[in-house]
């Protein structure tokens, strides 16, 4: 079995804010990050980074409200295209740029990056993408192929630390735990069932959140009490594939991470209800009771 190994990310604010500029460089990488809220823009563009050539990830609030929308870019000089992007791109309120320190990213690797990117984010189903068409790959060589897939490795990397998490599909633990909710060791994870008017779905609970597994079914029907954030999600979901109308119910078409155990039964459901109480194990016993378990 794989092993992750440990890194260290170093998050570097100039300015002193925590809510402002925030330079991000990973351990054994040659990329560096800028992430910035678009209100700093005039100063930030400002910097000799954005000088040079490299790939930007653009976000801010949907039409929907619940999946963030999203824009991939990039750029010989990042300045002339988010100088565009601000003047004509409303939404976004976020940006984050990758540039290599070393400037050996060229425009075949950037335009690389895009593309990988682009078609991650639309893979994963979790943010509205403005961006128009999937861009085609540039033709590399194989070395330099890989250079552009280490390079994005460790981008995928920073992206959730900063909170992006757009670009990933979730990741479930290949082992479960005979009782496992995270017990003994941290791939154990437990298979947790929602089985009720006609729904039947099959979730882990893992540290990137709650996790319902493809082919799941959930509910057409919605309850007049269901939270308008849950059905705009519900809405965001069938829009982009993710739920697919398989006439009495909607199938989920790919594994999908929730933030909470109650986000995932209420989609599914078509109403709010308390999560920790609606997802069983096999043998019948509650998140809730099975969380209680492990603390005594």
């Amino acid at each position: 079995m794989s092993k992750n190994w440990g890194f260290s990310v170093r998050i570097f604010i100039p300015t002193g804010d925590p809510e402002g500029l925030r330079i991000i460089e990973k351990s054994n990488w040659t990329g560096q990050g800028l992430m910035f809220p678009r209100a700093l823009f005039p100063e930030v563009r400002q910097r000799p980074e954005l000088g040079r050539t490299g790939v930007y990830v653009l976000w801010g609030p949907s039409e929907s409200g619940q999946l963030p929308r999203v824009y991939v870019g990039e750029g010989d000089f990042i300045r002339d295209r988010l100088d565009q992007h601000y003047k004509q791109k409303d939404f976004w309120t976020h940006a984050i740029v990758f540039i290599s320190k070393d400037e050996n990213l060229n425009k075949a690797h950037v335009q690389y990056l895009e593309a990988r990117l682009v078609a991650l984010a639309k893979e994963a189903g979790r943010a509205e993408l403005d961006n128009g068409n999937v861009p085609q790959l540039p033709s590399l060589s194989e070395a330099d192929r890989a250079d552009a897939e280490g390079f994005l490795a460790d981008m995928l990397l920073c992206l959730p630390i900063l909170g992006v998490n757009v670009f990933e599909k979730p990741k479930i633990p290949a082992s479960t735990g005979a009782e496992g909710v995270r017990n003994a060791g941290p791939e154990e994870v437990q298979e947790l069932f929602l089985r009720a008017k006609g729904v039947e779905a099959q979730g882990v609970y893992t540290a990137g959140g709650f996790i319902v597994r493809a082919g799941s079914r959930a509910a057409k029907k919605e309850a007049p009490s269901l939270h308008d954030r849950l059905k705009e999600l519900r809405r965001a979901l069938v829009e982009n594939g993710t739920l697919q109308d398989e006439g009495d119910y909607y199938r989920l078409t790919q594994d999908y991470a929730f933030n909470s155990p109650s986000m995932a039964a209420g989609v599914l459901l078509g109403n709010s209800v308390n999560g920790r109480q609606v997802w069983k194990n096999k043998d019948g016993r509650t998140l809730k009771e099975l969380e209680e378990s492990l603390t005594g």
